[in-house]
């Protein structure tokens, strides 16, 4: 896959482990360096502003999305390259997704939890093909690829959907899983033109 921009999803804190922050810089700094453009939520707090401010200082491309109603709440980054502001969350989600060629979920909490499930649960229904990946720093996300597996084993996701969620522990590993990725091939995987 081209990649030219990747959709960042995580939290407006930081967490309690310095390892989310340090993880959100180096994804930063990798994104740049690969001449990557990156959207995200458009806080200014928490991983949302370590991102941005890490992409800024590494001469890059960071374009924000934020409703208009979190505006104040998030402190909306004033500094970014571009700054959308939106009248929903669905307005959000959808220009995010439209700007992007791929997703990232760095750790977050339930806005970071939906923001990736509603993607890949997108890509499951074939209203788009681009590559999931999650940023397992510390191993933030061995419960939720544990419920996965789950949901695998207990027969409400078909094993090739599992497929559609990419992860590592080490940016550079996920982005190359990410500029490999295919959509699975099974027979209730549904694509648009076949509507």
């Amino acid at each position: 896959m081209n990649i030219r921009r990747i959709c960042v999803f995580c939290g407006s804190n930081l967490g309690t482990n310095p390892a989310y922050q340090k993880a959100a810089s180096a994804l930063a700094r990798i994104l740049v360096a690969r001449q990557i453009e990156i959207v995200y939520g458009a806080g200014h707090v928490g991983l949302m502003g370590a991102l941005a401010d890490s992409v800024l200082a590494a001469h890059g491309t960071v374009i924000g999305v934020i409703p208009e109603s979190l505006v104040a709440r998030e402190v909306a980054h004033q500094g970014l390259t571009k700054l959308h502001i939106v009248q929903s969350m669905h307005q959000r989600k959808a220009l995010m997704s439209d700007l992007s060629d791929g997703f990232i979920a760095l750790p977050g909490g339930f806005g970071t939890f939906e923001e990736f499930c509603e993607v890949v649960t997108w890509s499951q229904l074939g209203i788009q093909a681009k590559p999931c990946g999650l940023l397992n720093v510390a191993g933030y996300y061995d419960p939720l690829l544990e419920l996965f597996d789950r949901a695998v084993s207990e027969g409400f996701l078909p094993a090739h959907n599992r497929k559609l969620v990419l992860a590592d522990c080490e940016p550079e590993r996920l982005l190359e899983q990410m500029a490999r990725f295919q959509p699975p091939a099974g027979d209730k995987w549904i694509r648009n033109n076949e509507r």
